[in-house]
């Protein structure tokens, strides 16, 4: 059982922390709702889609700064004991510098396992949603992508075609093993393009020693075809930029779509990593705000606390996202890339960490 005053702790940090949670929600809405009203500036839409767009964007942006929430929480929380002489209260009755870090840190911790179970699955159903409702208001909407078990897909369509693609798996720039169908727009069947690579560098597409099987089923062969498209290598690479949108059972069926066509799964082993390590990350934000909290002499000064506590969030936001980029570009192991940061920023905690009872 928890005694009467880890209680109180625990109501108070989790209060501070849903404040703070709530003041970023309203500013999300602010600035969700310009780049909403603005998305639909020239788009003629139902009158209530700007809002509804924000309502489902905002559990994705609450999961991506709720450890900054965490951080900014915990230096309200210390001066509201700071300033109430609680702080004084407790430690003289028996609750040190120490307890009161392992109070807050398994409390963090488990709101954080709570997140990546409940929360961040919530979240991406949510975003997709908001993702394809904006898709069908965009002019890339006609032209589709998508990996699965059995290969790359393509729809595409110039002015007087509609064409499929489908190929059996990528390599660099190279689509392999590749079948193209071309339909007139009335979707009447024209030829089928049988290729074992496709150049697909740029958005005209190098085909070599193709074979065509026209109407008439008759089949020809052709050394190099130029084939405009819409798609290009960069493009497909991007098919799932936001990966915020794929559920955690969504993200392991994709990895494994991605490795049976030869895919480069590196974006997806940085996201799972990040999932896993969210946790820690938001229990590592709670140690060094305590630590930073309980080594400050000066407690009257919110205004410089806070600005600190908010340049402390943004220079650690640009490290993870500098590590982020290492580790999607494969210059350092993707495991590094997220760990690293957090390892780093715990050993600075735990440098506060050693005196802190002396507070």
């Amino acid at each position: 059982m928890l005694k009467i005053y880890k209680k109180y702790l625990i109501k108070k940090y989790l209060s501070y922390l849903l404040q703070i949670s709530m003041i970023f929600f309203i500013l999300s809405i602010i600035m969700g709702l310009v780049e909403e009203l603005k998305f639909f500036t020239d788009i003629e839409a139902e009158y209530y889609l700007p809002y509804l767009l924000i309502v489902l964007n905002i559990p994705n942006l609450i999961y991506e700064i709720f450890p900054f929430c965490v951080l900014l929480a915990i230096i309200w929380f210390f001066l509201s004991l700071k300033n109430n002489n609680e702080l004084s209260t407790f430690k003289y009755n028996g609750l040190n510098n120490s307890k009161l870090l392992i109070l807050l840190t398994s409390v963090t911790l488990f709101i954080g396992f709570l997140m990546i179970v409940i929360f961040y699955n919530f979240s991406a159903i949510l975003k997709k949603n908001y993702l394809d409702i904006k898709k069908s208001y965009t002019n890339d909407n006609k032209y589709l992508a998508s990996i699965t078990e059995n290969g790359l897909w393509i729809k595409d369509e110039n002015i007087d075609n509609i064409f499929f693609v489908n190929a059996s798996s990528i390599d660099k720039n190279q689509l392999m093993n590749v079948n193209i169908i071309l339909l007139d727009k009335n979707f009447r069947y024209l030829s089928m393009i049988f290729a074992n690579n496709i150049d697909i560098e740029n958005n005209e597409w190098q085909i070599k020693n193709a074979s065509i099987l026209d109407v008439n089923n008759k089949l020809t062969s052709k050394k190099n075809i130029e084939f405009k498209t819409n798609f290009n290598f960069e493009k497909i690479n991007s098919l799932y930029t936001n990966l915020y949108a794929l559920s955690i059972w969504e993200l392991y069926k994709l990895k494994k779509d991605y490795e049976s066509v030869n895919y480069s799964t590196a974006d997806i082993d940085l996201h799972f990593q990040k999932i896993l390590s969210y946790p820690f990350f938001l229990t590592v934000m709670s140690i060094l705000s305590c630590v930073f909290m309980m080594n400050i002499q000066n407690f009257d000064n919110k205004i410089f606390v806070f600005t600190f506590g908010i340049i402390l969030s943004v220079s650690i936001y640009y490290i993870n996202n500098f590590f982020s980029i290492l580790g999607k570009s494969e210059k350092v192991p993707i495991i590094f890339s997220v760990w690293i940061p957090i390892l780093i920023l715990f050993i600075i905690s735990l440098i506060g960490v050693v005196r802190i009872n002396e507070k």
